[in-house]
């Protein structure tokens, strides 16, 4: 790989993580078309993956710092329920990066067919998710925006707790988190988009879409960075090679032009997932999927 396709390669990371099409998929699209070598190439994915983590940190670091302090005022508030719902959506990735990161890593030196079949099987849960899934409420939404949890509380309950008409804290209970964090241990497939996956599946399961847009985002900072974490600790301890061989010069290219893509991307890209029509994606993802099929 090299310095310029790294380059180009994060910004397509960081142009398409917010949206609903597959980041991976598209890293893997284009490192065909670059002609990249594929050894190595999970660490990159990993390492501009951890860019745009970074880089939405930046964006939405005051409300981030919100929650967190709320959840170590150590009470049952708002804050440490949408933390312990996060945590337990974590739960199934985490099995899938401790047991089958071998197999995970196969499927990204796999052929395209890999990525369109998964495409395809995006499009499939974005439009149905369009069509079966929950609807926005009118009004202000009961999740708010900019991810600020004492603003998700259950609609028509003041003070955060159940309303008592099947309205959950903070808008999503611990089953739907747990089954959202189901699609996200799916979504490890290059093609199968994470953010669309878990927003899908957050919808179908009856929760609003502004909850999905936050809680989607939000739960995919820790596996990313414990990934990354992990890594490190190994290369450290002479278990593993850092960057799987990668030059240090195409990780550091890759992972500044993902933050910076990333940057730029984030706010508008997240707003977009909240307003747009699901469908228009499932289109687009089910038209690259055909392209693949043609000419791969």
């Amino acid at each position: 790989m090299s310095w310029l396709q790294a380059l180009l390669l994060g910004i397509v990371q960081g142009l398409t993580e917010f949206l609903p099409v597959s980041s991976s998929g598209h890293l893997m699209i284009v490192k065909e078309l670059l002609g990249v070598d594929g050894e190595g190439f999970l660490d990159f994915t990993v390492t501009v993956h951890l860019a745009t983590v970074l880089s939405t940190l930046v964006v939405f670091w005051k409300p981030i710092c919100k929650l967190l302090a709320g959840f170590f005022k150590f009470k049952y508030n708002d804050e440490t329920d949408y933390i312990f719902k996060i945590l337990v959506s974590m739960i199934p990735v985490a099995l899938v990066g401790f047991l089958f990161k071998d197999q995970v890593e196969a499927l990204f030196g796999d052929s395209l067919t890999t990525v369109a079949i998964c495409l395809l099987v995006t499009a499939a849960l974005l439009f149905l998710s369009d069509v079966f899934g929950s609807q926005s409420s009118a009004g202000r939404s009961a999740a708010g925006a900019d991810i600020y949890p004492d603003r998700a509380r259950s609609a028509g309950s003041p003070d955060g707790t159940s309303s008592g008409k099947g309205e959950s804290r903070n808008g999503i209970n611990y089953w739907q988190a747990f089954v959202v964090g189901i699609g996200q241990a799916f979504a490890v497939a290059p093609g199968l988009s994470r953010s669309g996956t878990t927003i899908a599946t957050g919808l179908l399961c009856g929760v609003k879409r502004e909850v999905m847009a936050q809680f989607s985002f939000l739960i995919v900072l820790i596996p990313i960075i414990g990934e990354q974490a992990l890594d490190i600790l190994k290369a450290a301890t002479g278990h593993a090679e850092l960057g799987g061989g990668l030059s240090p010069v195409c990780l550091v290219v890759g992972f500044i032009s993902a933050f910076f893509a990333g940057l730029f991307a984030c706010k508008a890209m997240v707003a977009l997932v909240k307003k747009a029509k699901l469908g228009w994606f499932a289109l687009y993802c089910a038209i690259i999927a055909v392209l693949i099929f043609i000419f791969a």
